[in-house]
């Protein structure tokens, strides 16, 4: 009769077998495949971490869970991890902590106001306007698709109290000059890196991974990104106050720091005072904010466990695909705004983006590449006030701010949209790329 641990061996090796003989991709491409902008890049640890972990049956967070904390904390090179169930929900944890009374005199509150931009993606901002605080638009700048930091001090009132904002598609807004207003004015950052893990950024003359730089930081492991649990996020800071907070907010809004599946971690469960609560109440009942349940599970630690060992390759090949695809687009700089990086960033891009010029027709273009099996993408919401979700706001003219009049935000919006650079290219895929936009153009000269 076999012991558990030996079944357990025995599963797991014909889990690699199961990989290797029906999931294991080639890079073979032929001319008129569809060409994803992104996706999974897994092997068979992935698939051998997801088995173990659903062979042990414990399906909220537990082993997996406390290792993905432990190991992306050292990849970032920060105290602190969270491991949550999305991007979104990253977001929204590390807004809401900033809400919390235990930071007295810098809680943001209902009615305060938080500097941001209107081209990105919806759930930077949500979690501001959910609230209650006020969102203030600044535009951004192209060709580097960032906020605008020319504009700050026309952004920033008696009521500001943080700068919440996305480096853009990989490539790091300015964070020298944000940092730095940030701390003139004792204003939180929150860096949204959700489509930027690997990016650095020159601080100070030293090389520090974006995410890390403000307050707090979080990321998305939504499987187009640079790496991927299905689904999955987290939530990064060295501040330990604003992590204890982003935990209690996490999980339930629990005053308690217990493990899931653990009692008594501080040894004082049953002799505290809280509230109005008698003494004694058990603590790991004790809500100290108005949170959520925001945690990931084993299944989808156990993925990101193995994909953060490919993370530091993953980035070299986003590098080399984007140098690649812009090489091969320079002659057409007459049509195309082709991205730049910002200065001293180094960026991880998750895509290529293209502006078109006076003259070209973003829409035609697009179509025109889609048409040849190539996925394309906008930048996002484009102009977020633009969405139907603000029509109600727009009309009251009430709960957001804008500042100047945001033209590039719509010029981005009529006129840019991006294409894949993400390690599922290849030569060859890059080479077709290229080649349908440039077909466009040579069939748009014949004309």
């Amino acid at each position: 009769m076999t012991s558990m641990s030996e079944d357990k061996k025995q599963i797991l090796e014909l889990v690699k077998e199961y990989y290797n003989h029906y999931h294991k991709e080639t890079d073979e491409y032929s001319e008129g495949d569809r060409i994803a902008y992104a996706g999974r890049v897994y092997d068979e640890e992935e698939m051998v971490n997801l088995v173990d972990s659903a062979l042990d049956f414990w399906l909220t967070s537990g082993r997996y869970c406390a290792q993905f904390e432990k190991d992306f904390s050292k990849y970032l090179g920060v105290k602190h991890c969270l491991l949550t169930n999305s991007g979104s929900s990253s977001n929204l944890i590390a807004f809401m902590t900033l809400t919390s009374p235990l930071l007295k005199e810098r809680q943001i509150k209902r009615g305060d106001e938080i500097i941001t931009v209107a081209a990105g993606f919806p759930t930077t901002i949500s979690p501001i306007l959910q609230y209650g605080a006020i969102p203030v638009f600044v535009d951004v700048t192209i060709p580097t698709y960032n906020i605008d930091v020319s504009q700050l001090e026309a952004a920033v009132s008696e009521k500001t109290k943080a700068v919440m904002i996305a480096h853009t598609l990989g490539n790091p807004f300015d964070l020298e000059k944000v940092k730095a207003f940030c701390d003139k004015y004792k204003l939180w950052l929150i860096e949204d890196n959700c489509d930027a893990l690997g990016s650095t950024y020159y601080l100070n003359g030293e090389e520090k991974l974006t995410g890390t730089i403000g307050d707090i930081g979080t990321s998305s492991f939504y499987p187009p990104h640079h790496m991927t649990m299905g689904e999955g996020g987290a939530v990064y800071t060295n501040n330990a106050l604003l992590y204890k907070i982003a935990l209690s907010f996490r999980d339930w809004g629990r005053d308690c720091i217990c493990p899931s599946g653990h009692d008594n971690f501080c040894g004082h469960r049953y002799d505290g005072q809280y509230g109005l609560l008698p003494k004694g109440y058990d603590h790991k009942y004790v809500y100290s904010h108005f949170g959520y349940n925001l945690k990931a599970t084993e299944m989808q630690a156990s993925i990101g466990v193995a994909q953060l060992k490919k993370l530091n390759e993953f980035t070299k090949q986003r590098r080399e695909n984007f140098e690649y695809l812009k090489d091969n687009l320079k002659d057409l700089e007459s049509y195309l705004i082709l991205p730049e990086a910002t200065v001293n960033s180094n960026p991880s891009w998750f895509g290529f983006l293209i502006t078109v010029k006076e003259g070209v027709d973003r829409n035609e273009l697009v179509q025109f590449i889609e048409s040849n099996n190539i996925q394309t993408r906008m930048l996002f919401a484009g102009n977020m006030i633009k969405h139907p979700c603000f029509d109600q706001l727009r009309e009251q003219q009430s709960g957001y701010r804008v500042v100047g009049d945001l033209r590039n935000t719509d010029h981005i919006m009529e006129n840019t949209f991006w294409i894949g650079v993400s390690p599922k290219m290849n030569k060859q895929k890059l080479d077709f790329m290229s080649k349908i936009i440039h077909n466009y153009f040579n069939k748009r000269e014949e004309r």
